[in-house]
């Protein structure tokens, strides 16, 4: 049961930002509320104002810029990221997470500015937007910051956010040149949220070397986490098959999976080896030959 609150609609984000600098802790930020409703609904969430900030258009863009990168508002929908041409040229992994997205409903009303402030380890662009080395911009009315998306979560459903601070903008830098991300998740349903997923972005030398190697484990922990023994494993390194067998153990061991209905630890980390040694493998062909 939802209990009872003031519904504020403002008509601008200066507006939205007043209202949370006016009503702090009271107040909660709707934008689609296809997770909100749901946890408010479970009385795990009461709030006594509710802002809505969905209409703001201002917030509803995706700009890309080669020596800046992508930008995206954080109103902007699922949907549109997934039906984007600019991103399935230079940011495809971005539209093959998207079309896995629960479903068409929730991606034509969900945003990703709502998603990534939800903060469910089990959610599906973080992993892969920290895998792209993406920041978030914040804003308040006593001005703003950019968080790097991997700094953005210090706990389970939690974020770096203050009461009166809102997400503005996703920032994706440009792909460096001769660099793949790759991403697969595992889950029942193909409208299901992942029991574990695995993000892997590789640059490769001229040489045919690993110059660069971010990975990143979804719900393999309270939050997204790089697997950065695994990436010194890979970095300097002309990638082969005995490579990537040791890069999945290595995720694995990483990994602090939690037991719930869904999965046994033991058995998310044996998923967790498998997918990265997949993922790794094929962001390793894809960057040699990009």
């Amino acid at each position: 049961m939802i209990h009872d609150f003031t519904y504020l609609k403002p008509g601008n984000v200066k507006e939205a930002l007043a209202m949370l600098a006016q009503h702090r802790d009271d107040a909660k930020i709707i934008c689609g509320g296809q997770s909100l409703l749901i946890i408010m609904r479970q009385g795990l969430v009461v709030t006594e104002y509710l802002v809505d900030i969905k209409g703001l258009d201002e917030l509803n863009y995706l700009i890309y810029d080669p020596r800046v990168g992508l930008k995206i508002g954080a109103t902007t929908t699922h949907r549109t990221i997934e039906k984007a041409l600019i991103i399935k040229e230079k940011y495809p992994v971005l539209v093959a997470m998207e079309e896995k997205l629960a479903s068409i409903q929730v991606r034509n009303w969900g945003t990703i500015g709502g998603n990534l402030a939800h903060a469910d380890a089990a959610g599906d662009p973080a992993p892969v937007l920290i895998a792209l080395n993406a920041t978030v911009t914040i804003a308040s009315s006593a001005g703003g910051r950019s968080v790097p998306l991997e700094e953005f979560y210090p706990g389970l459903f939690e974020t770096v956010l203050s009461p009166d601070e809102l997400v503005t903008e996703v920032l994706v830098p440009p792909p460096p040149a001769h660099t793949a991300t790759a991403y697969q998740k595992f889950n029942l349903l193909e409208s299901d949220q992942g029991i574990v997923a695995v993000a892997v972005s590789l640059s490769v030398s001229d040489a045919g070397i690993c110059r660069d190697a971010r990975i990143v484990l979804g719900n393999a922990a309270p939050i997204p986490i790089r697997a950065k023994n695994t990436e010194r494993l890979l970095i300097g390194n002309k990638l082969n098959e005995e490579i990537f067998t040791k890069a999945g153990e290595t995720a694995g061991e990483e990994a602090d999976p939690v037991a719930d209905i869904h999965a046994s630890e033991d058995y998310r980390r044996h998923l967790i080896a498998v997918l990265t040694r997949r993922m790794t493998k094929e962001a390793w062909e894809q960057a040699c030959q990009a």
